[in-house]
């Protein structure tokens, strides 16, 4: 990656336009705030962290999950739209970042990405038309698209042959042929759809193509015996693919061809089925995104290597978390917090409320039991307790939550703190992470 562009990023003035920065921090730069290392109770709330701890934590997890097993990691960069965040990824062994449309792309490359995989198809003429100049202005980089019918091979194909007037010594776009599942989101429905979109692309002097592609998510949403069934199933339909691909000598000689698939749920199963083609010739590549910052929620239950393992390796931890403050009692057994949907996820799950943050200076932090989060509106949540029995918040109180989703979580914030450790009476802000989406 462009290590200019990322240390720019803590030349950044922070201001207003900032959710979640207080005025007494407006006009510092990233780096004089990182420098003067603000404590957590110097934020507003509505506010959402992230623990330098626990992202170290899961990126070195992966990793070396990946490693052992022979596989290549391309991160979900969608996830957290966090170019630091990708180049420590990087750091870390990966092998590509994914992506999902060009303005993500866009991103990447402004950012010195050299190899991105859009993990959708590319259909517009214009988008097309700069990724292929991007690649003839930088012949050595790599970018990857997906395509699940013929007409997708078809349109590139003109797009493309309508704005280069000679192949020449042009790179070809590399694209993966996407195998779908019965019910499930994009991709080929059977075995002849997916060979003939192979053939297409094979055909086509501006294509090269470069392997198989799935995704598997889209088709169970728990961890039980069936639903892995029913995903080991499907990844054994995108093997068959890639090895009659194979068998007929479609894959042009210089391609490693990538067999990819393995979101944050259901990469054991990833293993237990594509691992052989790791030895046999082919890339295997994870695009796990959430594992990075993982949640107390729905991947913390379903992830392999969440609270109930299915895989070895260390277990992934949570690093985000929601603080807010309690604005509000107007009725026994309720309370009205100042945080809604604009500000933290609740589409796999309402937060959950963890921790009271100490009233005065004498206490410590205290876990808070018999306290839950029942609704979210725009700006207001609400908190359901025994209406019978002492109230155990109050007007003012800051509580701590665990959050379920990081995708739907990072996007509501452009500018992130993170701190050393969510679990400190108050935690030290030691760096502020920039975000686009």
């Amino acid at each position: 990656m462009n290590r200019a562009a990322l240390d720019a990023l803590a030349d950044e003035q922070v201001d207003w336009r900032h959710k979640g920065m207080p005025p007494a921090l407006w006009g510092m730069t990233v780096e004089q705030i990182r420098a003067r290392r603000p404590r957590l109770s110097e934020l507003p709330t509505p506010l959402l962290t992230l623990s330098r701890a626990a992202l170290d934590h899961n990126i070195d997890a992966l990793a070396s999950w990946c490693a052992t097993r022979g596989f290549d990691l391309a991160p979900h960069g969608k996830t957290t739209m966090a170019p630091v965040l990708w180049a420590e990824q990087l750091r870390a062994g990966a092998w590509a970042i994914t992506l999902a449309n060009l303005p993500q792309l866009a991103i990447a490359r402004a950012f010195g990405v050299q190899r991105v995989m859009i993990a959708n198809s590319v259909i517009s003429p214009l988008s097309l038309r700069w990724i292929v100049d991007e690649l003839a202005a930088h012949p050595d980089d790599e970018i990857y698209v997906w395509a699940d019918a013929v007409d997708t091979v078809r349109l590139m194909h003109e797009a493309i042959a309508n704005h280069v007037a000679d192949v020449g010594d042009r790179p070809q776009l590399r694209v993966l042929v996407e195998r779908g599942g019965a019910g499930g989101r994009t991709g080929a429905r059977d075995l002849g759809t997916a060979l003939e979109i192979a053939a297409a692309v094979a055909d086509s002097p501006y294509l090269a193509l470069a392997g198989v592609a799935g995704y598997e998510g889209a088709l169970a949403h728990t961890a039980d015996e069936q639903s892995r069934e029913i995903v080991a199933a499907y990844l054994r339909d995108l093997a068959e693919v890639h090895e009659r691909l194979a068998a007929a000598g479609l894959y042009p000689e210089g391609i490693t061809p990538v067999v990819t698939a393995g979101g944050s749920a259901y990469f054991d199963v990833v293993d237990e089925v594509l691992r052989p083609l790791a030895g046999a010739g082919a890339r295997v590549v994870l695009r796990s995104g959430a594992y990075v910052v993982h949640d107390d929620g729905f991947y913390r239950d379903i992830s392999p290597l969440g609270e109930h393992p299915r895989t070895d390796g260390p277990a992934l931890r949570s690093a985000m978390h929601g603080w807010v403050r309690v604005s509000s009692q107007p009725e026994p057994g309720m309370a009205i917090f100042d945080a809604g949907k604009r500000d933290l996820p609740f589409d796999e799950g309402l937060p959950e409320v963890q921790r009271l943050r100490p009233r005065t200076a004498d206490e410590h932090v205290t876990d808070l039991d018999g306290v839950s989060v029942t609704a979210l509106n725009d700006q207001h949540g609400f908190l359901r307790f025994d209406a019978q029995a002492e109230p155990p918040v109050q007007i003012g109180d800051e509580l701590r939550l665990g959050l379920s989703h990081p995708c739907t979580a990072m996007d509501k914030w452009t500018l992130v703190p993170v701190i050393g450790d969510a679990d400190e009476d108050d935690p030290v802000v030691v760096d502020l992470l920039r975000t686009w989406f």
